[in-house]
């Protein structure tokens, strides 16, 4: 495998590779990696779909891709997806998925002409005062001190930064600044995250900077990413004769370690509660997610919290089993065992009352019901307790939303801190809760928050306990390469693995770009990776 430079491979098609009608594929886990991968195989790597299988635990595709109407409980979006122009592996990929909305165009045609008849601006980054203007929220308030603090990091070499928080290389001053606020909320990162994430992530996005303060930068699906961008692919993938396989729990994976040499030789799995599994063979290719930022996330509703779920975690037991097999497979508990640090609570909120979306039109300046944007990304509450952001995305934001609702997604950094309004932790609130601490940072009076938050809405709480774990300071090693030195038959892919000269984690284009590496390097693909 090698990276392309500029567009000169761009729109090659490489030969088939040799050998790969006697390719045999196996994923395990179908979020967009697996996905992606199966996708690259196909179109890339010259294998048959119909040898190709996606074993999943759940009974549905997407992993952290999701978008559903869940049964008594209503809309659920534990999360958003922010995009842009420089997603260079995931462009790549959906310029040849057909679109679902449009006929004869792929799903990049469908998002190029979206983004380009509705651009993305947002005119309220931040509020503050109960809905209330934030008169410097155009400035990014560095002053000389933070602005050399973020020099000294950016030029900082990776070794310099591993292991080492955000909070012991950045002073108060740059903490302090509407950069920080921006690109903390903008990300989700915490004070205590990865410094060395953080330098690639100035790194990847530093296009970004001039535009922090309105997003215009940011390019966003016309539903949710479930059905703007899972169904399309599942699709394809289903037309080419993939084999999904629900119900799957992986529970382990044997290879044969030599000298100079790795080869996966079997995967034991439990379908229904029954033991079974896989030989492998050369030939048989293992395309493997580590770990999971939504592993044992819950949902709440308008009267019950969300659970912390701390028990056992699948997806990272998989991971522990296989590390301790070599050292080269990674150190999940890097990641994986720090839950304090590495949770955060979503809500989805459905506003039922006509008052509700009046008081964001008056924030985002915006009608939400126009089918444009509305808040065009995150709103961030500046002297918020919680530190809480909102959106509001095109409505709707579900194909069978009815058209009189409005669908906002709320989060917040600080879950374990009382409220403003709600004295009490937003993990330990419940949807209705966490709309009326929604309705103060909106400006409804105090008055009518009860019976606004009671009758005139229904949310959703959803809990995370690992949705940031990819953020824990680390060092070389703990996590795996893509195709671990010696490796013939196998790769690790998602958020989890190592793509060591390209991009940082935490978006759909790290989900794209270590499925696309192991696709290429393990089938010999003659064409680069962008």
């Amino acid at each position: 495998m090698h990276y392309s430079s500029g567009n000169y491979e761009a729109f090659v098609r490489p030969r088939k590779p040799e050998g790969a009608d006697k390719k045999t594929a196996w994923f395990v886990g179908s979020g967009l990696a697996g996905l992606a991968g199966a996708a690259f195989l196909i179109r890339d790597g010259g294998v048959s779909g119909d040898r190709i299988t996606i074993l999943e635990e759940l009974g549905i595709p997407g992993g952290a891709l999701d978008g559903l109407d869940v049964p008594e409980k209503g809309f659920v979006i534990r999360g958003g997806r922010e995009m842009e122009e420089h997603f260079e592996c995931l462009w790549d990929l959906y310029r040849s998925i057909p679109s679902l909305e449009i006929e004869d165009a792929s799903v990049l045609d469908e998002f190029y002409r979206l983004n380009k008849d509705d651009p993305n601006f947002s005119l309220q980054r931040t509020t503050q005062n109960q809905g209330q203007d934030v008169p410097d929220k155009a400035l990014l308030t560095l002053n000389d001190k933070a602005q050399k603090d973020l020099l000294s990091v950016f030029l900082a070499t990776r070794e310099e930064m591993e292991n080492k928080r955000i909070n012991e290389v950045f002073g108060e001053d740059f903490l302090k600044s509407n950069f920080w606020l921006y690109w903390r909320t903008m990300f989700a990162f915490e004070e205590w995250h990865s410094a060395l994430e953080m330098k690639l992530y100035l790194h990847r996005f530093i296009h970004h900077i001039g535009s922090l303060a309105d997003f215009s930068s940011l390019k966003f699906n016309r539903y949710n990413q479930y059905e703007s961008m899972v169904l399309p692919l599942v699709k394809w993938l289903t037309d080419h004769g993939v084999t999904f396989r629900y119900g799957v729990e992986v529970t382990d994976v044997d290879f044969d370690i030599q000298p100079g040499r790795k080869q996966a030789t079997r995967i034991h799995w439990k379908e229904r509660g029954v033991e079974g599994g896989v030989d492998l063979a050369p030939d048989d290719l293992v395309f493997i997610t580590i770990g999971s930022l939504t592993e044992n996330s819950d949902n709440g509703d308008h009267k019950t919290p969300a659970k912390l779920n701390e028990g056992p975690a699948p997806a990272w037991d998989l991971w522990r089993r296989i590390a301790a097999k070599d050292p080269a497979f990674g150190r999940p508990d890097v990641f994986g065992a720090h839950i304090p640090e590495t949770k955060w609570a979503s809500a989805s909120i459905t506003a039922l009352d006509a008052r509700i979306p009046a008081y964001v039109e008056k924030i985002t300046k915006r009608n939400p019901f126009t089918g444009k944007i509305v808040s065009a990304g995150i709103v961030t509450v500046k002297d918020s307790a919680w530190l809480l952001s909102w959106t509001v995305h095109r409505q709707p934001h579900f194909k069978k939303q009815p058209k009189d609702q409005m669908i906002a997604w709320f989060y917040a950094l600080f879950v374990d801190k009382p409220g403003d309004y709600v004295k009490k932790p937003m993990q330990e609130c419940t949807g209705e809760e966490i709309t009326q601490e929604w309705l103060y940072h909106l400006g409804v009076p105090v008055e009518d928050i009860p019976e606004l938050a009671a009758s005139g809405a229904s949310t959703v709480p959803t809990m995370m306990p690992y949705i940031t774990a990819f953020f824990m300071p680390r060092q070389a090693g703990d996590r795996p390469d893509v195709v671990p030195e010696g490796a013939v038959n196998f790769a690790f892919i998602g958020q989890f693995a190592e793509s060591k000269q390209r991009d940082c984690i935490f978006t759909t284009e790290y989900s794209v770009r270590t499925p696309m590496e192991a696709v290429y390097t393990l089938m010999n693909v003659e064409r680069g990776v962008p």
